[in-house]
């Protein structure tokens, strides 16, 4: 296998293919940030009860039994990516995606069919899940295999850039009917609107999408014909090291994610007696200011390498987790739109850091697979069951740190494992990576030549 990059793409086409990729996370982030918004009155809908602390909890199971379905996804899509490609793959994931999506506007509440819709709720969340296993990571690819060597997490940032975009239009439309609706048309109506949008946007970014050509790095591997006919053997036999590892690092990016983006939106209400609006709005103002510091956390990684950015981000969310939950449930404004500022820094920088590890870290020819079940392993372990888990701590424990003692624990648990993994910001995606044994994967090609 030939290791020579191939030839750089062009500005104009790297523009396309960064909004491509984006569109489609974007629908993706859009649905759980809107289910995640809407929690207290999807709780009423499909979760009635007398414990409202019960019916939450239900709301935030259903968020992550969607999640235990990712890696499933992950691996179906990730075989399917690396087979025929990343383009027709991130085709097919928008298009669940945006159906799944958009079958729960539509969806009947508990009132209207009784049992049946919170099984159909879960039902439809699990194709969301599964869809979604295979749209982040892909997305990631798409990107990366385009990107300049020197530049990928620059470029890559562009995607967490989608991902925090999604979050804060979904807090902003979720903001602007609370504030705008009765509490009976919220109920009715309003709540479904956030899902409905995803029918437009999906249809944009499907076109998007189909009208791209595949990666450079692909193409190679194709002209070289070392396609991986069995990618997710050669993923196990191979990259099991990298697995670990960069999953070690991926959870902390998982668990800080949805702390930020989703839990705190609730943690404010439930410890600081804030309005839904109000906690909200200090959502978005948090969001936007997330999404605008991706790409300077990109330039950062790129300049100082992986594996400092990784020691960075543990140590920030490690030293700065507890002051930013105990600001967040204040119960003022200010502090605590400081303290979601706080953990949004230390969030931003693993996400965009994460971004480019799971393509740099794994080969081409098992790229899609590899880093799709790493990924959606420590999102579906740590990301999905982020609301779920910080619930019960503080329902059993009594104290509203205990999220954030959670957290911290994750951030040494990651460190160790992002520093195990090699510097790869200058690794060429075309041919071997480094993180779960090259070695093995020039055995695998030598094994192939004999037989």
């Amino acid at each position: 296998m030939s290791n020579a990059s191939p030839p750089e793409v062009d500005l104009k086409t790297l523009r396309k293919v960064i909004m491509a990729a984006s569109i489609g996370n974007f629908v993706e982030w859009f649905d759980f940030a809107a289910y995640g918004f809407l929690a207290t009155i999807l709780t009423r809908e499909f979760f009635p009860s007398a414990d409202p602390a019960a019916g939450l909890l239900k709301t935030f199971a259903v968020f992550a039994v969607a999640f235990a379905f990712r890696p499933l996804g992950g691996i179906v899509f990730g075989v399917i990516g690396d087979r025929i490609g990343r383009k027709r793959t991130l085709a097919l994931t928008i298009l669940l995606m945006a159906g799944a999506t958009t079958l729960i506007g539509f969806l009947p509440g508990y009132a209207a069919i009784g049992a049946l819709a919170p099984l159909l709720l879960t039902i439809i969340r699990c194709v969301q899940g599964f869809s979604a296993g295979g749209e982040y990571a892909g997305a990631c690819a798409y990107v990366m295999e385009h990107a300049p060597q020197n530049k990928r997490a620059w470029y890559g940032s562009f995607v967490p850039v989608s991902t925090f975009s999604s979050f804060s239009i979904a807090a902003v439309v979720a903001y602007a009917l609370d504030a705008t609706l009765s509490a009976d048309a919220m109920r009715s109506w309003g709540w479904r609107v956030p899902f409905l949008a995803a029918a437009p946007i999906g249809l944009i970014g499907l076109y998007l999408r189909m009208n791209l050509n595949e990666t450079p790095a692909f193409r190679a591997l194709e002209g070289e014909h070392d396609v991986a006919h069995a990618p997710l053997r050669d993923t196990l036999r191979t990259q099991a090291g990298g697995i670990l590892k960069l999953g070690a690092f991926i959870s902390v990016t998982a668990l800080s994610f949805y702390m930020f983006t989703t839990y705190l939106a609730t943690y404010m209400q439930v410890a600081g007696h804030m309005s839904r609006a109000t906690s909200l709005l200090i959502t978005v103002i948090a969001l936007l200011f997330a999404a605008a510091i991706c790409p300077l956390a990109g330039l950062y990684s790129d300049f100082v390498g992986r594996r400092k950015t990784v020691f960075t981000t543990c140590a920030l969310l490690i030293v700065t987790v507890y002051p930013s939950f105990a600001l967040a449930g204040s119960g003022g404004f200010l502090p605590a739109l400081i303290g979601v500022g706080m953990l949004a820094v230390g969030a931003v920088l693993a996400g965009v850091v994460t971004a480019a590890l799971l393509s740099e870290v794994f080969p081409t020819r098992t790229r899609y697979t590899a880093s799709a079940i790493t990924y959606n392993l420590a999102y579906t372990i740590f990301g999905g069951t982020a609301p779920l888990v910080a619930t019960w701590l503080i329902t059993t424990s009594g104290n509203n740190m205990s999220p954030a003692v959670y957290l911290i624990a994750i951030a040494v648990m990651g460190l160790v494992g992002g520093m195990l993994l090699p510097e790869t910001s200058r690794v060429s995606l075309h041919g071997a990576g480094v993180g779960g044994g090259i070695r093995g994967v020039e055995l695998a090609g030598v094994a192939r030549e004999v037989a």
